[in-house]
């Protein structure tokens, strides 16, 4: 979605803090290309928890100089974080250029019946929300999409719920229209004081980071994607497959037992590397790294050829299709 608002932006200078649930930042890979010196970058941790209030006006300090020439800013958070928190922390904030614009909850709606079976907290955190954004409409259907639309509307008290694909919404539904009422103000003490971190949402899941000078055999990678554990909920980052396709890397992307990869020209100047973060809750991270360096290639006679990347074009979307 963020990446769809820096395309289509439409003049609106837009600067980012970036929070990857991981010690690799593969979200801030993703954006940095699009938004240069406005971005933040902060990593291996949730915005909720890893920073203060103190800390945040140091970011914000940095995004709102007049010098940096920005009109908004959004601070993407990991999926993981706590909503009431970062509303909070927003608040709280000594610098006198933020204003507060609201706050946007992305569901997965492939995976929503089950997010919410397995984080009853989730029906909280769509509670706060100024806009709701059921992404992935494409996987579920018009009926399926209706109904879930008419599940989520109790929950979102108000706030405008639409439907997406591709994370594809008009930038004008946040950066030209304001909530009619200041939800945020209808938090309770209770929910933007400091709350207790056991009680996070991201506090039952671990993350796994994988890295890789040698490039990973497509054969291997893929049977270790089709064999992941139940628990091993996300799976995100850059794969270097080697020779079959020099000129690319491929962004993986897995949620639940969904797999997508999409090919890009290698960055100017960057290492070639495969770096992966795991995501997930009762994780065996020993062997899942385990799994994963048998996926390297470290001799040549085992190099993989152009047929065994017959495996991974399977998953790569359709062209046309935005990412």
């Amino acid at each position: 979605m963020l990446n769809n608002l820096l395309r289509a932006s439409r003049g609106t200078r837009i600067g980012a803090i970036v929070n990857d649930f991981g010690a690799i930042e593969i979200d801030a890979m993703t954006v940095a290309g699009q938004l240069g010196d406005s971005t933040v970058s902060l990593g291996n941790g949730c915005l909720c928890c890893a920073v203060d209030v103190g800390e945040l006006d140091v970011f914000l300090d940095k995004l709102t100089r007049p010098a940096v020439g920005l009109d908004v800013i959004v601070i993407e958070a990991s999926g993981l974080a706590e909503p009431q928190e970062l509303v909070r922390m927003l608040l709280a904030s000594e610098n006198k250029r933020i204003v507060y614009g609201g706050l946007v909850q992305v569901v997965d709606s492939a995976e929503f019946g089950r997010t919410r079976a397995r984080h009853p907290e989730i029906d909280r955190h769509l509670g706060i929300a100024d806009l709701i954004v059921l992404n992935k409409a494409d996987r579920i259907g018009e009926v399926a999409g209706q109904r879930l639309r008419e599940k989520i509307a109790p929950l979102a008290e108000g706030a405008a719920v639409m439907s997406a694909t591709y994370g594809r919404i008009d930038p004008e539904l946040l950066f030209e229209c304001r909530p009619r009422t200041e939800r945020a103000g209808q938090l309770s003490f209770e929910d933007l004081r400091g709350d207790d971190h056991d009680g996070h949402l991201h506090a039952a899941y671990e993350t796994v980071s994988f890295s890789s000078a040698e490039a990973l055999h497509p054969r291997r990678l893929l049977d270790f994607l089709d064999s992941r554990p139940e628990g091993l909920y996300r799976i995100k980052g850059f794969v270097d497959f080697g020779a079959p396709d020099p000129r690319n890397r491929y962004a993986v992307h897995a949620v639940g037992r969904f797999l997508r990869f999409y090919p890009e020209p290698w960055p100017d100047g960057a290492q070639r590397a495969s770096q992966l973060v795991l995501i997930g809750s009762g994780i065996d991270a020993e062997a899942l790294i385990k799994e994963l360096d048998a996926a390297r290639v470290t001799r040549p006679q085992d190099a993989p050829d152009e047929h065994s990347m017959w495996g991974v074009l399977r998953f790569v979307q359709a062209e046309g299709d935005e990412r």
